[in-house]
């Protein structure tokens, strides 16, 4: 297949379906983070699927990008939280620059919320929580401490790390890798990108001012 037909089948793909909700930006709560847990919740009540799916865009120490999707865990007065492993690539790049990009997406409603912040560790009490909560398959797999690294050369090899760390979680239930850490995004940024049909999009962004937020509309 050519570019140039993979360009007019991807062009003639519909962008949005149904009925879109509308964004009265003028009606907008002065805290961001009223807006995006509003947000939230109707994507929830809704039915969109996976909701709470949301990327992460690190950077490291040599300015190279990388994102991934990962799950928001709560939303608090200080920002987003997520978890994963200090070891991994993510948690290695937020060591050196604790900064960190994040996206939620709903194609159903055609909204986005674009979110940029600082970053940093919150309490073992949070990770430990956090981790206890997991699938027990899931959990054996973190404890491997292997995130990101290529799989062993045979599935025996990588039976073997995942079996030790199951029989490690079997004898101590309450067992949380030190390397699992729980984070917290202080943002400093929002957009809030709401799909429109009569004029393309609507983008509503809050800048960080002190103590209070800077709110204004974006060209589509």
């Amino acid at each position: 297949m050519t570019d140039s037909s993979w360009r007019d089948r991807l062009r003639a793909l519909p962008v949005f379906s149904g009925q879109l909700p509308t964004f009265d930006t003028d009606a907008a709560p002065a805290d961001p983070t009223s807006l995006l847990t509003e947000w939230l919740g109707f994507a929830l009540d809704s039915g969109v699927s996976q909701p709470h799916a949301m990327v992460i865009a690190t950077v490291s120490t040599e300015g190279a990008p990388s994102a991934r999707t990962l799950l928001l865990k709560d939303v608090t007065p200080e920002g987003l939280w997520f978890a994963t492993l200090s070891s991994s690539p993510k948690g290695r790049d937020l060591v050196q620059n604790p900064r960190a990009a994040l996206l939620l997406y709903w194609r159903e409603q055609g909204r986005q919320i674009r979110v940029v912040g600082d970053v940093e560790p919150g309490s073992r009490e949070l990770a430990r929580i956090d981790f206890l909560k997991r699938h027990p398959n899931a959990r054996a797999i973190a404890a491997g401490g292997q995130q990101s690294e290529p799989l062993p050369a045979t599935d025996a090899e990588y039976e073997a790390v995942v079996g030790a760390a199951r029989e490690r979680i079997d004898a101590d239930p309450d067992y949380v890798p030190d390397e699992w850490q729980a984070y917290l995004v202080r943002p400093v940024e929002f957009e809030f990108w709401q799909a429109a049909r009569e004029r393309d999009q609507l983008r509503l962004r809050y800048r960080r001012d002190g103590d209070g937020w800077v709110r204004d509309l974006l060209w589509p």
